[in-house]
């Protein structure tokens, strides 16, 4: 019954309790994970660091992005091959500490934290940058205010820099996510305002007279040389860790072989261009007037160029271009800004804790990071403590020292990346590469010299000033800050980690895997259970269907964990689902019938359901439902879960309404006829078999129906009621009624259960069964099973027109 497939989903942890398996659900598409790593690139770094670069490379900053662009994908090859051999949360951390002798490991995962909290660092100052421009933009207030007589801008920009890294750790505490639409929805906002600002950038570019003097004779394509590109290069290079967040998702996406490598490679052929166009489009597209000199403070200066405004401009740079050239450009581009830096914030927030949590659980760092809280189920610690560290960065650090200290840690980190995946050909050569580096070992060792030529250029460009190099220390207070971080991280390994990690080799113990039961069975019935008060019902009707159809039972559990957890820390929780799982078993195990149990653990029910029915290609889904509470909300119908698995699963679909628990002794079939009224007629004839049930198959008509409408009643009862060949005791019948629902709600108080079929109505968006199962499932006393044939044709249908 088992898969090759269940080894990227199952670790096999057990109990010892036979059959039953703990799982890994997966439940993000390859459409998720491109938006999160274009999510990721065009994040802050496109609005605050445009400006900056522009004034490092001056008009090559176009041939920089490109450039940039060709660095990353030798990286990015090696993250195709590793994320897609290991999807796993904990990224470049895992795969170094797996291949690379210590410290490196230790030191992966170290840079890999730093990292993720200096780049949300770097996105809460620009969010408190934006937000300050925004509210100036609005109220008239003057750029160098004194509210209260003492809060100056940097003072309200760094303030709140610090509230929303607080409001963004909480979020993450409580387990609140950015949800997948929602998450695109925000990365359509910025791309759609990016593609204006290109657009009119370009317009106003190539319209002016002698455009071309901006971009050659500025004095030059080139004013800063090959030091500015390479400078700029290494500045923007943060701006393609995307696929660094790709493959930290790596253990809830949906065919990680295929779908990561693809994912890695259409979020850099899609943000690419989008840079190289933002920067054509800011130097191309201003003027040099007497206002922008002013914002810029270069008054004093004489012949002044385009990209040596946006550079004195810095994050505010492409922000002042689009108030030149687009309409309400300032205002866009704020709100555009804004919305980035919030994405990127709780994306980093997320990240950088997940990468601390990792190394709390291989006791890399102390086990406080490893904690998870007993409620909301998130790493709470390693929250809290990411978020201490990114606050402070955002608060003690200039903008471009932060911006370069996440670079350097991200170059080193991509370095031990790369010679990671060449030692893997040789240390792990039957690992399963779903996508291989082509031209081994050439590209990742290009990747390395390439990022290891950006950092220096990016140092000395930046300013040591207190050498003697440059007119800032923003290189040099980079530079301290990576070396302070590196020493520091050497000091916990050997005073801490290395012990630590020498003591968990020694406790743990090889892991057993259990594999399903054998079995003869010809399909295979899935049986969700969410309340144990509903098993024993579920678990009879599964029997009884079982028995009828020669097949077997999966029943199944869901331990759901938030966003934030890693969904292979959700075994803690499964004790309890183990119990009850076992407890369902039994009542297939004393009837006779072929069962197993899985307990599947990740962030969404629905979609660990509807994982499983994929995995193990079972043909039916058995649902109960209590059926006590409307939604209030228009697109729920029956609930979130149910509505879900009944529209997308691909296989026939069965909710039953739990009613009494006593003997079935009567069943009422009513019928519309057709292939969903007959599954309902298949599900009654199995129960009848065993409970010895009579079965009566009813037809309702309008009371003034003629003799034609009667006679085809007649026949679509006839029809269903030869599927329940073999049944004792069948009655047919011709009822009268003016409404379907009600009539048939009405007739259901004189049997013990009714089983109805989906009706057409079931394939728009406002139904889910149709109208008359649904009103038949809510208003009768008695169980209710509603049954939904998988047929292809409506299968596909109800997707492009369900929620």
């Amino acid at each position: 019954m088992g898969d090759d497939s269940s080894k990227d989903v199952a670790t096999g942890e057990q109990s010892g309790e036979g059959g039953v398996e703990t799982e890994l659900s997966r439940d993000m598409s390859l459409f998720d994970i491109t938006f999160i790593g274009v999510g990721a690139m065009i994040g802050a770094g496109v609005f605050a660091l445009t400006g900056f670069a522009a004034g490092l490379a001056g008009p090559a900053l176009t041939l920089a992005f490109l450039l940039n662009g060709f660095v990353a994908m030798f990286t990015a090859v090696s993250y195709a091959e590793l994320g897609a051999a290991f999807p796993e949360a904990g990224g470049g951390y895992l795969w170094v500490k797996e291949a690379l002798v210590d410290p490196n490991g230790f030191y992966a995962g170290w840079m890999s934290w730093f990292a993720h909290a200096v780049a949300c660092s770097l996105y809460a100052v620009t969010f408190g940058v934006f937000l300050v421009e925004l509210v100036v933009y609005s109220t008239g207030l003057p750029h160098e205010f004194h509210l209260l007589g003492f809060i100056t801008p940097i003072m309200a920009e760094k303030g709140l820099s610090v509230l929303m890294v607080a409001a963004f750790a909480y979020i993450n505490y409580r387990g609140a996510e950015e949800t997948g639409k929602a998450g695109v929805i925000v990365t359509g906002i910025k791309i759609v305002i990016l593609g204006a600002f290109i657009a009119f950038g370009a317009y106003a570019t190539v319209t002016a007279p002698q455009w071309t003097d901006k971009f050659f004779n500025s004095p030059s394509f080139a004013p800063n040389g090959l030091f500015g590109i390479i400078g700029a290069m290494g500045f923007t290079y943060i701006a393609f860790e995307g696929y660094e967040i790709i493959v930290q998702s790596g253990e809830e996406v949906v065919d990680p072989g295929s779908n990561i490598p693809k994912a890695v490679f259409y979020s850099m052929a899609i943000v690419v261009p989008i840079y190289i166009l933002v920067a054509f489009a800011s130097i191309g597209g201003i003027d040099v007037t007497q206002r922008i000199i002013g914002l810029a403070e270069v008054s004093g200066q004489q012949n002044v160029y385009t990209w040596e405004l946006l550079g004195e401009l810095g994050e505010l740079g492409i922000i002042r271009a689009a108030g030149q050239f687009m309409p309400y450009g300032v205002p866009l581009l704020l709100f555009a800004g804004l919305a980035a830096t919030m994405s990127a914030l709780n994306a980093t927030v997320y990240s950088s804790s997940r990468v601390s949590f990792a190394m709390g659980r291989d006791r890399a760092l102390p086990g406080v990071f490893n904690n998870i809280h007993p409620d909301k189920r998130t790493p709470h610690w390693a929250i809290f403590i990411s978020a201490i560290l990114i606050a402070a960065m955002a608060v003690i650090l200039p903008i471009e020292a932060v911006a370069a200290s996440a670079d350097i840690m991200f170059i080193l980190l991509f370095v031990q990346v790369n010679w990671t995946v060449v030692r893997m050909r040789e240390t792990h050569p039957d690992l399963p590469r779903t996508y291989e580096v082509p031209f081994m070992p050439w590209p990742p060792l290009i990747g390395i010299v390439l990022q290891i030529i950006l950092t220096p250029f990016l140092i000395y460009t930046l300013g040591l000033e207190a050498l003697g190099i440059g007119e800032s220390n923003h290189g040099l207070i980079a530079l301290v800050t990576t070396a302070v971080w590196m020493g520091l991280g050497l000091l916990i390994y050997y005073g801490y980690s290395k012990q630590q990690e020498a003591e968990q080799l020694e406790e743990e113990t090889p892991t057993l895997v259990t594999e399903h039961t054998p079995s003869e069975a010809e399909g295979q019935i899935v049986v969700p259970i969410a309340n144990p008060e509903n098993a024993a019902q579920l678990m009879r009707t599964a029997v009884d269907i079982a028995r009828d159809k020669d097949a077997e039972i999966l029943v199944m559990s869901v331990v759901t964990v938030p966003q934030q957890t890693p969904i292979s820390e959700g075994r803690e929780f499964v004790t309890d689902e183990r119990e009850v799982l076992n407890e369902a078993m039994d009542v297939a195990e004393d009837a006779g019938v072929p069962v197993n149990g899985t307990i599947r653990i990740g962030h969404d029910v629905a979609e660990a359901i509807l994982n499983t029915v994929e995995q193990y290609d079972c043909e039916m889904v058995l649902m109960g439902w209590k059926g006590q509470h409307k939604s209030q909300r228009r697109d729920i119908v029956l609930g979130s879960n149910v509505d879900t698995v009944a529209q997308k699963a691909d296989a026939d679909v069965l909710v039953e309404r739990i009613g009494g628990a006593g003997d079935v002794e009567s069943i009422l079939v009513p019928t519309a006829g057709g292939p969903h009224a007959d599954l309902a007629a298949e599900i009654a004839r199995a129960i009848a078999r065993t409970t010895g049930a009579d079965v009566d198959v009813m037809h309702v008509v309008e009371p003034n129906a003629d003799d034609q409408r009667r006679e085809e009643a007649q026949n679509t009862v006839e029809s269903t009621t030869a599927i329940l060949e073999g049944v004792d005791g069948t009655n047919t019948s011709i009822v009268e009624g003016d409404d379907i629902a009600t009539t048939v709600v009405e007739e259901s108080d004189a049997y013990d259960l009714t089983v109805v079929g989906a009706t057409r109505e079931g394939l728009l968006k406002q139904f889910v069964f149709g109208a008359v199962p649904e009103q038949i499932g809510w208003e009768a006393k008695s169980t209710v099973i509603m049954a939904k044939r998988n047929i292809d044709i409506t299968s596909t249908l109800s997707r492009w027109l369900g929620p």
